[in-house]
């Protein structure tokens, strides 16, 4: 048996019990909320901070990794946007919600534990490369594309939407951890000593903490319709996009190891962001839940599928 079998195992295996503790009562599906909270705006950016003031990028930027990620998310999105308004009949907002639920990766709740699981330090820089820009590409993404599904009708000025986007991208914890990052590399200082202490501290949890808010939100959901369509929508986020990332490693030739953690980036599941800009637009919210939930489901035995695939064209 593959190594990375007990990984996913574990991993997934820890979003189940947090399903279960909220599915039981143990919990309140709203304590996934707090949990969630404290991942997001303390534990992850502490460790993206960690990684880019002490990590070895190298001296190029990685564009050869982002070609390859994020040619596999334009190419889910416009399969699930088309799938969406062409074969569901849904409008142009409700596409834009399926096409950022099909190219949307859970890449920081559930893609760091398996990344350090799996991979281990290596393979956390290198999605922390991806997380980098993930969030400003897909909802800069998402905001162009909603002003195309307003036209002819009333729609935000752009200005005001693009002044909203640029807000949140610089109160977003995530950023400010990488940046902070950068900003320590910069001065060439150590990160030792009592700092060190207290970063490792609080994220070192960060990925079992995670991994169990997931499962927590996932039961607070739950299944609201839309089951064809999230079905749908799943599989071009787990099949497709994970297929075309794979193609697009093998075509630029990355380095093994990069190659494997592109193709294990592009096949984790649906995320909550896509929820988040569904309620921003007021449509498309059963669909992105859904979708999250079923996406969840399944990426246990298509991560592992993909994996295997991987290891044995990149070996």
């Amino acid at each position: 048996m593959p190594p990375f079998i007990e990984t996913i195992a574990f991993v997934f295996g820890l979003v189940a019990f947090g399903y279960s503790a909220g599915w039981s009562g143990i919990l309140k599906p709203d304590t996934g909320d707090a949990l969630a909270d404290f991942v997001f705006v303390v534990a992850v950016p502490l460790l993206l901070f960690k990684t880019m003031a002490t990590a070895s990028f190298g001296d190029a930027a990685p564009w050869a990794l982002w070609i390859a990620y994020y040619t596999a998310a334009a190419v889910a999105w416009i399969a699930g946007q088309l799938s969406v308004v062409r074969v569901f009949g849904r409008d142009r907002r409700a596409g834009v919600v399926g096409g950022i639920a099909a190219a949307f990766s859970n890449n920081v709740l559930i893609g760091i534990p398996f990344m350090l699981g799996v991979f281990g330090q290596e393979g956390f820089r290198i999605i922390s490369l991806i997380i980098a820009i993930h969030l400003p590409i897909m909802m800069a993404s998402s905001i162009i594309l909603y002003q195309w599904a307003q036209r002819g009708e009333k729609a935000e000025s752009p200005a005001s939407l693009f002044l909203e986007f640029l807000n949140g991208l610089l109160r977003n914890p995530l950023i400010i951890g990488i940046v902070a990052g950068l900003a320590w590399r910069f001065t060439g200082m150590d990160l030792s000593g009592l700092t060190s202490r207290y970063v490792d501290a609080l994220a070192g949890v960060a990925g079992p903490v995670a991994l169990f808010s997931v499962g927590l939100a996932l039961r607070k959901f739950g299944l609201t319709g839309n089951a064809v369509p999230a079905l749908v929508i799943s599989q071009i986020k787990l099949i497709l996009m994970p297929a075309v990332a794979l193609a697009m490693a093998w075509i630029l030739e990355l380095p093994p190891v990069t190659a494997m953690v592109v193709v294990a980036a592009a096949s984790m599941p649906t995320g909550i962001n896509p929820y988040l800009v569904a309620s921003r637009f007021g449509t498309g919210q059963a669909l992105a839940s859904n979708t999250m939930i079923v996406a969840t489901a399944l990426a246990a035995f298509t991560t592992a599928f993909w994996l295997l695939v991987a290891q044995q064209v990149f070996g």
